[in-house]
């Protein structure tokens, strides 16, 4: 102890007696001010500001303060000034005096938290530790710093290695830890289904409702009388249309249907049918509620936690082929040229003639199948007409300027048990974009519709790129002899981002600036504000098609309602709804991030648990992202990996920022966003949810010892031919000598990268060069890319 005191004293004094880590800065990829200035102790001005803070893994946060005006920076807070603040908490925060020049540079300013407002983690999912007379939980949240302390009697029947949930009784007070008891036993660490199950406590997710909001949900029909409903409150009949719902094979709540009829002068009639939701949930009752608190459905990687109950769902608001169902309906006249013309929003009866998935529509108009075609006969030629008014908009769109990132989706295929037996790289088809385009231009006429009439309502908006993004942009341009015309705020044109795009692709140049300019994107959120949407060139946006699924669309469908009598809500209405309706929006954003977050990381895990099997095993990949630790690596399956920069043995490598590379200070050897690497598996982490990965030829050559998965098929035991592997990717079961020679290679080649990485970071204390080294026990998060 008295070692380690003294330690953190000396380190303290090197940063200037201020507690404050160059190293936690580069570590989020922050831009630093002049070297010598961390010398220099921090001041504190008289100036407070009050906002959520978000803490990385590695121990840092940024605080996002409230009412944050755009192209404010966060505040960057180290981990040695949190003062007991957890991740998401809303804190109080007293900022530092600007270094000089920094602001100017773009460097986020420096704070220290000095008050806990508002705690954000008051249950805690993680490992139980038994000992004598009390236990502890380590979080599962690795932003989560601290163990939570367990009295005596606190426990239930939990034991050493039971995953839990522990309620927060007593939060942390300087060197006092949280304490609290547990309340949930989930199961023991590695059984099936604990893992997800895990995340689903984590994220507060629950696929059961309420008693009463269950018996709200029971007691609605689950059949309509038409005739009931025909002529009351503008409700149009519209049974006679083929209307059809496409969606994929396992899809049970089916939100929307289409129509469509080619006019003789080339024009197209578009009908867009909505599942009327908001009749069956009525506001501030128990459905309503409870929908509100969830937000959205979460799509994890094994079940659906719906936002409202199947009876909803999957029943009655679903627009099943062969019965009568209400919609909410956007009737579109589009001229050949794609564009909106005309337009009527109502309320109508419906009957879905057939219920038609993805893959039968690509049979059809991609591949040409005879067999499809000849079985399908009924609705080729509606087919045909929706591929035409399909091409017709998304020319339109993109002539307009829309930006079409093209990013795959990668499903896990899981087996009885819930473990993960195989990934499939998904991509976009012509069936997704038919239905894509045609619910793109009733959001648009929508939200329109809407602002035009000076009406409260709900946008989806996506905001343009911040200028020091734009900026960093261009300066990778400028590499490849292109740049983007900004105008004299910064502001860039969608239609300037696209022709730029346009102009590399296919060439050496499009992975790299495609992926930077993704990054550069703002991420989408509800707003009860139109700004626009940048990513379609769209000036409204909002989301309409989706009320089962998400409760912005239901808000939506309940405004319009209001305003159908007489083309406006009422007054004494429009004032209450305007003033909780920005808060309303936020909240559907918040909830729209924790389904991301969710079905991210249950996502992750499974790709992980999948990788086991192969650790040993050489792959290529392409670099994905480079920081200051080292970059990482996608493979074609879809999984990402960190090659550490400690692992690459042949030289010193320093961080070009703007270069998006690694280059090696004597040999210069490069590592680039976008370069191709091979690689081998070094480790699977699932409970990290993280791989590491070596470079083939730049790596300790001990390395190359290690077991690949085909000398452990052939070493195979009853346990391997169940297809299990331990948590190290090594067969679950007795060892064999192979294997425990190979386990002895790679202990040797991570003590290797240890010294290796001791070696280097003593070297680069006496080095006056700026790419610092990172220790072998960072732990690293790898990059989430933005929904737009």
């Amino acid at each position: 102890m008295k070692q380690q005191r003294k330690a953190v004293r000396t380190r303290k004094r090197n940063l200037g007696r201020a507690g404050r880590s160059r190293s936690d800065r580069q570590k989020a990829g922050q831009a630093l001010p002049p070297r010598d200035a961390r010398y220099a102790a921090l001041k504190y001005t008289d100036e407070i500001i009050k906002g959520k803070i978000s803490i990385n893994s590695r121990g840092f946060g940024f605080v996002t303060p409230e009412g944050m005006q755009k192209n404010q920076a966060d505040i960057f807070i180290s981990k040695d000034e949190l003062h007991t603040a957890m991740n998401g908490d809303v804190v109080q925060v007293q900022l530092a005096q600007a270094i000089a020049g920094a602001a100017a540079d773009g460097h986020a300013r420096e704070g220290r938290v000095t008050e806990v407002l508002e705690r954000a983690n008051s249950r805690i999912v993680g490992i139980y530790s038994a000992s004598r007379r009390f236990g502890f939980v380590a979080p599962d949240d690795t932003r989560l710093k601290a163990d939570i302390y367990i009295p005596e009697g606190q426990a239930m029947d939990a034991v050493t290695g039971s995953k839990v949930v522990a309620e927060v009784t007593s939060w942390p007070d300087g060197k006092q830890k949280a304490e609290g008891r547990i309340i949930e036993v989930i199961g023991q660490k590695g059984e099936p289904g604990v893992d997800i199950l895990s995340i689903m406590r984590q994220y507060d997710l629950s696929e059961g409702f309420p008693e009463e909001v269950q018996a709200a949900a029971d007691a609605v029909e689950q059949t309509i009388n038409a005739e009931e409903h025909l002529g009351q409150n503008g409700r149009e009949d519209r049974r006679h249309l083929k209307i059809v719902t496409i969606d994929g094979e396992d899809a049970k709540d089916l939100d929307d249907g289409v129509y469509v009829e080619k006019r003789p002068d080339g024009s197209f009639f578009l009908g867009v049918y909505i599942a009327d939701v908001s009749w069956y949930v009525r506001e501030q009752e128990p459905l309503d509620v409870e929908a509100e608190a969830r937000g959205t459905s979460v799509y994890l990687v094994d079940r659906v936690v719906p936002m409202l109950p199947k009876a909803l769902s999957n029943g009655i608001c679903s627009l099943n082929a062969g019965v009568d169902r209400l919609s909410m309906a956007c009737e579109m006249s589009i001229s050949a040229e794609g564009k909106v013309t005309d337009y009527r929003i109502l309320p109508v009866v419906i009957h879905v003639y057939r219920r038609l998935t993805y893959t039968l529509v690509n049979k059809i108009l991609v591949e040409n199948d005879k067999e499809f075609t000849r079985d399908n006969e009924d609705i080729v030629p509606f087919l045909r007409d929706l591929q035409e008014v399909r091409n017709a908009m998304y020319r339109y769109r993109h002539r307009r300027g829309a930006i079409n990132f093209e990013i795959p989706e990668i499903k896990v295929k899981l087996d009885e048990d819930g473990r993960a037996v195989g990934l499939k790289k998904r991509v976009g088809n012509l069936g997704e974009s038919i239905i894509e385009q045609c619910m793109l231009a009733a959001n648009e006429t929508v939200a329109e519709h809407m602002c035009r009439r000076k009406q409260p309502f709900v946008y989806r908006v996506h905001e343009e790129p911040e200028e020091s993004k734009v900026t960093a942009l261009n300066g990778l341009l400028n590499t490849f002899g292109l740049h983007l015309k900004t105008a004299s705020d910064g502001s860039i044109k969608p239609k300037d981002l696209q022709v730029t795009l346009e102009k590399i692709a296919g060439g050496p140049a499009e992975k790299i600036v495609s992926t930077v300019a993704l990054r550069s994107m703002q991420q989408a959120r509800y707003a009860a504000e139109n700004l626009g949407h940048f990513g379609l060139a769209a000036q409204y946006y909002t989301h309409f098609t989706s009320p089962i699924r998400r409760y912005p669309d239901l808000m939506v469908h309940r405004l319009l309602r209001e305003s159908f009598a007489t083309g406006s809500i009422p007054k004494e209405k429009r004032e209450k709804i305007i003033e909780k309706l920005a808060e309303r929006a936020e909240h559907a954003s918040q909830r729209e991030r924790v389904a991301v977050n969710a079905e991210r990381d249950t996502t992750d895990l499974k790709k992980v648990e999948y990788m086991q099997q192969f650790v040993g095993d050489t792959f290529e990949g392409i670099i994905s992202s480079v920081t200051s630790f080292g970059f990482f690596v996608e493979l074609d399956n879809g999984v990402e990996g960190l090659v550490h920069m400690t692992t690459l043995k042949d030289d010193y490598y320093d961080y070009i920022e703007s270069q998006y590379a690694l280059v090696g200070t004597h040999h210069k050897r490069r590592y680039q966003l976008g370069d191709t690497v091979e690689i081998l598996l070094a480790r699977a982490d699932v409970e990290a949810r993280s791989l590491d990965f070596l470079v083939k030829d730049n790596c300790d050559p001990r390395a190359l010892q290690m077991q690949d998965s085909a000398d452990r098929a052939e070493s195979g035991s009853a346990a391997k031919a169940k297809g299990r592997t331990g948590r190290k990717g090594r067969v679950s079961g007795k060892e064999s000598k192979k294997a425990k020679q190979a386990r002895s290679g790679r202990e040797d080649t991570r003590k290797a990268a240890e010294r290796t990485g001791r070696k280097k970071n003593k070297k680069d204390k006496h080095s006056k060069r700026k790419g610092k080294r990172r220790s072998g026990s960072d732990v690293i998060a790898s990059f989430d890319p933005l929904t737009i």
